[in-house]
Protein backbone atom coordinates (compact mmCIF):
# COMPACT_ATOMS: atom_id res chain seq x y z
CA UNK A 1 0.00 0.00 0.00
CA UNK A 2 1.26 3.47 -0.82
CA UNK A 3 1.89 5.33 2.46
CA UNK A 4 0.05 8.34 1.05
CA UNK A 5 -3.10 6.20 1.00
CA UNK A 6 -2.79 5.21 4.64
CA UNK A 7 -4.34 6.95 7.58
CA UNK A 8 -1.79 9.19 9.29
CA UNK A 9 -0.10 7.34 12.11
CA UNK A 10 -0.74 10.15 14.55
CA UNK A 11 1.55 11.23 17.40
CA UNK A 12 3.75 8.44 18.73
CA UNK A 13 4.57 7.71 22.36
CA UNK A 14 8.21 8.67 22.05
CA UNK A 15 8.80 10.64 25.20
CA UNK A 16 7.85 14.16 26.23
CA UNK A 17 10.30 15.86 23.86
CA UNK A 18 8.82 14.19 20.77
CA UNK A 19 5.25 14.59 21.95
CA UNK A 20 5.78 18.30 22.60
CA UNK A 21 7.56 18.94 19.29
CA UNK A 22 5.68 19.37 16.04
CA UNK A 23 6.06 16.25 13.96
CA UNK A 24 7.62 16.46 10.54
CA UNK A 25 7.38 13.79 7.87
CA UNK A 26 8.24 13.69 4.20
CA UNK A 27 9.53 11.71 1.24
CA UNK A 28 13.10 12.04 -0.02
CA UNK A 29 14.08 10.46 -3.36
CA UNK A 30 17.66 9.24 -3.78
CA UNK A 31 18.50 9.45 -7.49
CA UNK A 32 21.58 9.10 -9.66
CA UNK A 33 23.10 7.00 -12.41
CA UNK A 34 24.03 3.36 -11.68
CA UNK A 35 26.88 2.70 -9.24
CA UNK A 36 27.22 6.09 -7.56
CA UNK A 37 26.44 4.63 -4.12
CA UNK A 38 22.69 5.22 -3.75
CA UNK A 39 21.93 1.90 -2.04
CA UNK A 40 24.93 2.23 0.29
CA UNK A 41 23.66 5.72 1.21
CA UNK A 42 20.12 4.44 1.86
CA UNK A 43 21.40 1.66 4.13
CA UNK A 44 23.52 4.16 6.06
CA UNK A 45 20.58 6.54 6.47
CA UNK A 46 18.22 3.81 7.67
CA UNK A 47 20.90 2.34 9.94
CA UNK A 48 20.36 -1.20 8.63
CA UNK A 49 20.79 -2.95 5.32
CA UNK A 50 17.52 -2.93 3.36
CA UNK A 51 18.80 -2.25 -0.16
CA UNK A 52 21.26 -4.51 -1.91
CA UNK A 53 24.68 -3.28 -2.92
CA UNK A 54 27.05 -4.59 -5.55
CA UNK A 55 29.79 -3.26 -7.79
CA UNK A 56 27.67 -4.47 -10.70
CA UNK A 57 25.62 -1.73 -12.38
CA UNK A 58 21.81 -1.96 -12.29
CA UNK A 59 21.72 -3.77 -8.94
CA UNK A 60 18.70 -1.91 -7.56
CA UNK A 61 15.61 -2.64 -9.64
CA UNK A 62 12.73 -1.54 -7.45
CA UNK A 63 11.60 1.56 -5.61
CA UNK A 64 12.70 0.67 -2.10
CA UNK A 65 11.48 2.71 0.85
CA UNK A 66 13.66 3.16 3.93
CA UNK A 67 12.28 4.83 7.05
CA UNK A 68 14.18 6.54 9.86
CA UNK A 69 12.60 8.45 12.73
CA UNK A 70 14.83 10.85 14.66
CA UNK A 71 13.31 13.04 17.37
CA UNK A 72 10.11 14.53 15.98
CA UNK A 73 11.07 13.99 12.32
CA UNK A 74 10.32 10.94 10.18
CA UNK A 75 12.43 10.63 7.04
CA UNK A 76 11.01 8.40 4.28
CA UNK A 77 13.78 7.65 1.78
CA UNK A 78 13.12 6.19 -1.65
CA UNK A 79 16.07 4.44 -3.29
CA UNK A 80 15.54 4.22 -7.04
CA UNK A 81 17.18 2.18 -9.77
CA UNK A 82 20.00 3.98 -11.58
CA UNK A 83 18.50 5.57 -14.70
CA UNK A 84 19.26 3.28 -17.63
CA UNK A 85 20.75 4.90 -20.73
CA UNK A 86 21.72 1.67 -22.51
CA UNK A 87 19.78 -1.38 -23.67
CA UNK A 88 16.18 -0.66 -24.78
CA UNK A 89 14.78 -3.79 -23.14
CA UNK A 90 11.42 -4.07 -21.38
CA UNK A 91 13.28 -4.43 -18.06
CA UNK A 92 15.09 -1.12 -18.61
CA UNK A 93 11.87 0.66 -19.55
CA UNK A 94 10.36 -0.62 -16.30
CA UNK A 95 13.35 0.61 -14.27
CA UNK A 96 13.25 4.07 -15.85
CA UNK A 97 9.50 4.32 -15.23
CA UNK A 98 10.23 3.64 -11.54
CA UNK A 99 12.79 6.47 -11.46
CA UNK A 100 10.43 8.90 -13.21
CA UNK A 101 7.64 8.06 -10.75
CA UNK A 102 9.89 8.57 -7.74
CA UNK A 103 11.17 12.05 -8.62
CA UNK A 104 7.75 13.53 -9.34
CA UNK A 105 5.97 13.30 -6.00
CA UNK A 106 8.50 13.94 -3.24
CA UNK A 107 9.45 16.72 -0.83
CA UNK A 108 13.18 16.61 -1.53
CA UNK A 109 15.57 14.99 -4.01
CA UNK A 110 19.09 13.83 -3.15
CA UNK A 111 20.97 13.88 -6.46
CA UNK A 112 23.94 11.57 -5.92
CA UNK A 113 27.10 11.87 -8.01
CA UNK A 114 30.71 10.87 -7.46
CA UNK A 115 32.53 13.90 -6.03
CA UNK A 116 34.48 15.72 -8.73
CA UNK A 117 32.87 13.83 -11.64
CA UNK A 118 29.96 14.51 -13.97
CA UNK A 119 29.20 12.22 -16.91
CA UNK A 120 26.57 11.97 -19.63
CA UNK A 121 24.75 9.44 -17.42
CA UNK A 122 24.65 11.98 -14.57
CA UNK A 123 23.33 14.63 -16.98
CA UNK A 124 20.47 12.40 -18.10
CA UNK A 125 19.34 11.84 -14.50
CA UNK A 126 19.71 15.55 -13.73
CA UNK A 127 17.35 16.34 -16.63
CA UNK A 128 14.60 14.36 -14.83
CA UNK A 129 14.50 16.64 -11.79
CA UNK A 130 11.21 18.49 -11.50
CA UNK A 131 11.06 22.28 -11.11
CA UNK A 132 9.69 23.28 -7.73
CA UNK A 133 11.11 20.27 -5.86
CA UNK A 134 14.25 21.24 -3.90
CA UNK A 135 17.30 19.16 -4.77
CA UNK A 136 20.44 18.63 -2.70
CA UNK A 137 23.66 17.71 -4.51
CA UNK A 138 25.26 14.79 -2.67
CA UNK A 139 28.88 14.62 -3.83
CA UNK A 140 29.50 11.06 -2.67
CA UNK A 141 32.73 9.03 -2.35
CA UNK A 142 34.60 12.07 -1.05
CA UNK A 143 37.06 9.65 0.57
CA UNK A 144 38.26 8.75 -2.94
CA UNK A 145 39.09 12.37 -3.88
CA UNK A 146 42.80 13.03 -3.38
CA UNK A 147 42.91 16.72 -4.36
CA UNK A 148 40.15 18.43 -2.38
CA UNK A 149 41.12 21.88 -3.76
CA UNK A 150 39.80 20.81 -7.17
CA UNK A 151 36.28 20.41 -5.76
CA UNK A 152 35.57 24.16 -5.50
CA UNK A 153 35.53 24.86 -9.28
CA UNK A 154 33.62 21.59 -9.82
CA UNK A 155 30.95 22.68 -7.32
CA UNK A 156 30.62 26.06 -9.08
CA UNK A 157 30.15 24.23 -12.36
CA UNK A 158 27.47 22.00 -10.81
CA UNK A 159 25.58 25.06 -9.51
CA UNK A 160 25.46 26.37 -13.09
CA UNK A 161 23.95 23.08 -14.26
CA UNK A 162 21.10 23.16 -11.73
CA UNK A 163 19.89 25.45 -8.95
CA UNK A 164 20.69 23.04 -6.11
CA UNK A 165 19.34 24.03 -2.71
CA UNK A 166 22.53 22.80 -1.00
CA UNK A 167 25.79 20.96 -1.65
CA UNK A 168 26.91 18.08 0.57
CA UNK A 169 30.38 16.68 -0.20
CA UNK A 170 30.47 13.46 1.84
CA UNK A 171 31.12 9.76 2.12
CA UNK A 172 28.18 7.43 2.77
CA UNK A 173 30.58 5.37 4.91
CA UNK A 174 31.27 8.26 7.33
CA UNK A 175 28.74 8.39 10.24
CA UNK A 176 29.38 12.12 10.84
CA UNK A 177 28.55 12.89 7.21
CA UNK A 178 25.31 10.91 7.52
CA UNK A 179 24.40 12.86 10.67
CA UNK A 180 25.04 16.14 8.83
CA UNK A 181 22.85 15.03 5.92
CA UNK A 182 19.94 14.29 8.28
CA UNK A 183 20.17 17.82 9.69
CA UNK A 184 20.05 19.27 6.17
CA UNK A 185 17.17 17.08 4.95
CA UNK A 186 14.99 17.72 7.99
CA UNK A 187 14.55 21.41 7.09
CA UNK A 188 12.75 20.54 3.85
CA UNK A 189 10.14 18.16 5.27
CA UNK A 190 6.61 19.45 5.95
CA UNK A 191 5.00 19.60 9.37
CA UNK A 192 2.57 16.67 9.42
CA UNK A 193 1.96 13.45 11.39
CA UNK A 194 4.22 10.47 10.76
CA UNK A 195 3.12 7.87 8.23
CA UNK A 196 4.78 4.91 9.95
CA UNK A 197 5.40 3.62 13.46
CA UNK A 198 8.57 4.93 15.07
CA UNK A 199 10.47 1.63 14.85
CA UNK A 200 9.62 0.73 11.21
CA UNK A 201 12.59 0.62 8.83
CA UNK A 202 11.03 -0.29 5.47
CA UNK A 203 7.68 -0.83 3.80
CA UNK A 204 9.02 -3.84 1.92
CA UNK A 205 8.05 -7.36 3.04
CA UNK A 206 10.49 -9.92 4.42
CA UNK A 207 9.79 -12.05 1.34
CA UNK A 208 10.92 -9.18 -0.89
CA UNK A 209 14.08 -8.65 1.20
CA UNK A 210 14.85 -12.38 0.95
CA UNK A 211 14.72 -12.24 -2.86
CA UNK A 212 16.90 -9.12 -2.93
CA UNK A 213 19.48 -10.77 -0.68
CA UNK A 214 19.72 -13.80 -2.99
CA UNK A 215 20.16 -11.43 -5.94
CA UNK A 216 22.91 -9.50 -4.20
CA UNK A 217 24.89 -12.67 -3.44
CA UNK A 218 24.32 -13.83 -7.03
CA UNK A 219 25.82 -10.64 -8.44
CA UNK A 220 28.66 -10.48 -5.93
CA UNK A 221 29.76 -14.06 -6.50
CA UNK A 222 29.49 -14.04 -10.31
CA UNK A 223 31.04 -10.59 -10.82
CA UNK A 224 31.11 -9.35 -14.39
CA UNK A 225 30.67 -12.87 -15.79
CA UNK A 226 26.90 -12.92 -15.45
CA UNK A 227 24.81 -10.47 -17.53
CA UNK A 228 22.61 -8.09 -15.56
CA UNK A 229 19.52 -9.75 -17.09
CA UNK A 230 19.29 -12.28 -14.26
CA UNK A 231 16.67 -12.13 -11.56
CA UNK A 232 15.33 -13.98 -8.53
CA UNK A 233 11.77 -15.14 -7.89
CA UNK A 234 10.82 -16.24 -4.35
CA UNK A 235 8.52 -19.24 -4.76
CA UNK A 236 7.96 -19.94 -1.07
CA UNK A 237 8.39 -17.93 2.14
CA UNK A 238 6.88 -19.76 5.10
CA UNK A 239 7.29 -19.27 8.81
CA UNK A 240 6.95 -22.23 11.14
CA UNK A 241 6.88 -22.34 14.94
CA UNK A 242 10.08 -23.75 16.41
CA UNK A 243 10.55 -24.43 20.14
CA UNK A 244 14.28 -24.72 19.49
CA UNK A 245 14.85 -21.51 17.47
CA UNK A 246 11.85 -19.35 18.37
CA UNK A 247 11.42 -18.41 14.73
CA UNK A 248 12.03 -20.68 11.74
CA UNK A 249 11.67 -19.50 8.12
CA UNK A 250 11.63 -21.76 5.04
CA UNK A 251 12.49 -20.13 1.70
CA UNK A 252 12.53 -21.55 -1.83
CA UNK A 253 13.75 -19.26 -4.62
CA UNK A 254 14.48 -19.56 -8.33
CA UNK A 255 17.37 -17.75 -10.03
CA UNK A 256 16.25 -16.92 -13.58
CA UNK A 257 18.88 -16.58 -16.33
CA UNK A 258 18.66 -16.22 -20.11
CA UNK A 259 21.03 -18.97 -21.33
CA UNK A 260 22.21 -22.47 -20.45
CA UNK A 261 25.78 -21.15 -20.23
CA UNK A 262 24.60 -18.65 -17.59
CA UNK A 263 22.94 -21.47 -15.64
CA UNK A 264 26.20 -23.43 -15.59
CA UNK A 265 28.01 -20.29 -14.42
CA UNK A 266 25.60 -19.79 -11.50
CA UNK A 267 25.72 -23.44 -10.42
CA UNK A 268 29.54 -23.60 -10.67
CA UNK A 269 31.83 -26.60 -10.51
CA UNK A 270 30.00 -29.46 -8.71
CA UNK A 271 27.38 -26.95 -7.53
CA UNK A 272 29.87 -25.04 -5.36
CA UNK A 273 28.90 -21.52 -6.45
CA UNK A 274 25.16 -22.08 -5.99
CA UNK A 275 25.86 -23.60 -2.58
CA UNK A 276 27.90 -20.54 -1.59
CA UNK A 277 25.16 -18.16 -2.79
CA UNK A 278 22.71 -20.08 -0.59
CA UNK A 279 25.00 -20.14 2.44
CA UNK A 280 25.82 -16.40 2.31
CA UNK A 281 22.13 -15.58 1.81
CA UNK A 282 21.11 -17.74 4.78
CA UNK A 283 23.70 -16.17 7.10
CA UNK A 284 22.64 -12.64 6.19
CA UNK A 285 18.91 -13.36 6.40
CA UNK A 286 19.26 -14.98 9.82
CA UNK A 287 20.68 -11.68 11.10
CA UNK A 288 18.15 -9.56 9.20
CA UNK A 289 15.06 -11.58 10.17
CA UNK A 290 16.18 -12.71 13.63
CA UNK A 291 15.28 -16.30 12.70
CA UNK A 292 16.71 -19.68 11.80
CA UNK A 293 16.55 -19.88 7.99
CA UNK A 294 16.40 -22.85 5.65
CA UNK A 295 16.82 -21.92 1.98
CA UNK A 296 16.57 -23.91 -1.26
CA UNK A 297 17.79 -22.40 -4.56
CA UNK A 298 17.03 -23.48 -8.11
CA UNK A 299 18.29 -22.13 -11.45
CA UNK A 300 16.04 -21.93 -14.51
CA UNK A 301 16.59 -20.67 -18.06
CA UNK A 302 13.99 -18.25 -19.48
CA UNK A 303 15.39 -16.98 -22.79
CA UNK A 304 14.59 -13.34 -23.56
CA UNK A 305 12.67 -12.66 -20.34
CA UNK A 306 14.11 -9.15 -19.93
CA UNK A 307 12.58 -8.08 -23.26
CA UNK A 308 9.15 -9.61 -22.59
CA UNK A 309 6.79 -7.03 -21.02
CA UNK A 310 4.44 -9.66 -19.55
CA UNK A 311 7.24 -11.73 -18.05
CA UNK A 312 8.97 -8.64 -16.63
CA UNK A 313 5.71 -7.82 -14.82
CA UNK A 314 5.22 -11.44 -13.71
CA UNK A 315 8.66 -11.33 -12.07
CA UNK A 316 7.52 -8.41 -9.91
CA UNK A 317 8.71 -5.37 -11.82
CA UNK A 318 6.33 -2.45 -12.13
Amino acid sequence: MNPQEQDPAGPQEAGKATAAATQRCGVIAIVGKPNVGKSTLLNALVGQKISITSRKAQTTRHRITGIRTIGATQFIFVDTPGFQTRHAKALNRSLNKTVMGAVGDVDLVLFVVEAGRFTLGDAKVLSLLQPGVPAVLVANKLDQVHRRAELAPWLRDMQERHAFAEFVPMSAKNPKDIERLFAICGKYLPEQPWWYAEDELTDRSEKFLAGETVREKLFRLTGEELPYTSTVVVDKFEEEPSPQHGRFVKIAATIVVERDSHKAMVIGDKGERLKRIGTETRVELEKLLGAKVFIELWVKVRAGWADDEARVRSFGYE
